[in-house]
């Protein structure tokens, strides 16, 4: 979400001036990438600014830099990033307005000649973090800190477990362009994955939630649209709906995951098809990404992914007592580490299985999957809204009867 432009034009060509003291005139050298695009969104706790780069980069050893302001030159508080191999020229000379009371501009200029610079003019300012995405290459910059509070922006967000469960941000993946997996008699995962989607919305509102679907139709939105659209919903719950693939067309069944770094070879291999990678750059860096996110969420994601999980087997089951349950599991998902909400991430069953392809084509079991959904996010409601203690009686009032039923 782009804001009005709160500093002057004059400070603004300045600082572009000082990014491009000795470089006009100057032709490109050969071998170098470009920027293609630079996007920006205003979450309630942080502003995300993400460059997406034609060649995939390495970030310098100092990271990020920040300066102090320097009223005297007209300049604001700002942090720099050197971006290596990449050229800009004058193409991002008149920077692009934030001015969402935690952001006042990012500015990009050739700083050498083998390297551009990004900068981002700050109005508030707490902590960042800084990562790169790989497919495409992509620097990503989380700027947190106390918003000037806008008309537009009024509250702040708070922790998951002090919050109502009230919105719901329903995310079929895949879309448009992106197939997902392809499976039986060319079963493609994107309209499983809407067809389920939307019959999921339907029963969320029947309960009552406010619920926002990140696509309605066929199109394709890139990780960031997803999460934007979640962040800017002030979603509570953040629900990604997949179908699952395999080599072994034996292969099937239901599980559904939570974020985590998690090493295991099946989780990760999910985990890259399902961020459009190859597993290979599902690197150390990622990972510990995953990792921090996770710990601020998990305990939340993971009452949420076992409620679901327990609804959805039972009743599946009832469809088909032969299907195989996967289980609840962790991985390095990006769709799951840019959110900051509890979220789970729904593998339904496998495109590539008999079995599997044939329910997941199914309007009813379709619909039996989205009301199994549905009830298990009520209840996690319930359960929020109940308090810790209850909270805890419910779970373990819940353990118990599912140890007396005997069927799970």
């Amino acid at each position: 979400m782009i804001g009005r432009k709160r500093g002057t034009r004059f400070a603004r060509l300045l600082g572009l001036i000082c990014l491009l003291p000795v470089l006009v005139g100057v032709e490109r050298p050969p071998g170098l990438g470009d920027v293609r695009e630079v996007r920006t969104w205003s979450y309630p706790d942080f502003t995300r600014v993400v460059v997406e780069l034609t060649e995939e980069i390495e970030l310098p050893k100092n990271g990020l830099v920040r300066l102090k302001a320097n009223l005297g030159a007209g300049r604001p508080e700002r942090l720099y990033l050197d971006v290596p191999g990449i050229w800009v020229g004058r193409r991002f000379e008149s920077g692009i307005e934030v001015g969402d009371g935690l952001l006042d501009g990012v500015r990009l200029g050739q700083n050498t000649l083998r390297n551009t610079r990004l900068v981002i003019d700050l109005e508030r300012y707490d902590h960042h973090r800084l990562f790169v995405l790989p497919s495409p290459a992509r620097i990503v910059v989380d700027v947190y800190g106390e918003r000037r509070r806008t008309r537009a922006d009024s509250t702040g967000r708070l922790p998951a477990e002090l919050r109502k469960v009230h919105t719901v941000v329903v995310d079929p993946g895949h879309g448009g362009r992106d197939p997902g997996a392809t499976g039986i008699g060319g079963l493609r995962e994107k309209d499983v994955n809407l067809a389920i989607s939307k019959k999921l919305a339907q029963r969320l509102e029947e309960h009552g939630f406010e619920v926002v679907l990140t696509r309605r139709d066929d199109r394709a939105l890139t990780l960031e649209e997803r999460t934007a659209i979640a962040e800017s919903a002030d979603g509570d719950v953040f629900i990604s709906i997949h179908a699952n693939a395999s080599r072994h067309a034996q292969t099937r069944g239901f599980e559904i995951y939570t974020l985590d770094a998690n090493h295991e070879r099946h989780s990760l291999e999910v985990a890259a098809r399902e961020n459009r990678v190859p597993a290979a750059s599902l690197d150390p860096l990622q990972r510990a990404l995953a990792r921090l996110q996770a710990g601020e969420l998990a305990s939340q994601s993971e009452r949420l992914a076992s409620l679901v999980h327990e609804n959805v087997i039972r009743g599946a089951r009832q469809r088909d007592r032969t299907l195989t349950d996967l289980g609840i599991k962790k991985g390095p998902f990006y769709v799951l580490f840019m959110s900051s909400m509890s979220s789970v991430l729904v593998e339904a069953g496998f495109v590539t299985n008999q079995r599997d392809a044939k329910l997941l084509r199914s309007p009813q079991f379709q619909s039996l999957l989205a009301k199994q959904i549905a009830d298990g996010v009520d209840r996690y409601r319930r359960q929020i809204e109940a308090g810790p203690a209850a909270s805890a009686r419910l779970a373990k009032g819940a353990a118990i009867a599912r140890r007396n039923d005997g069927k799970l």
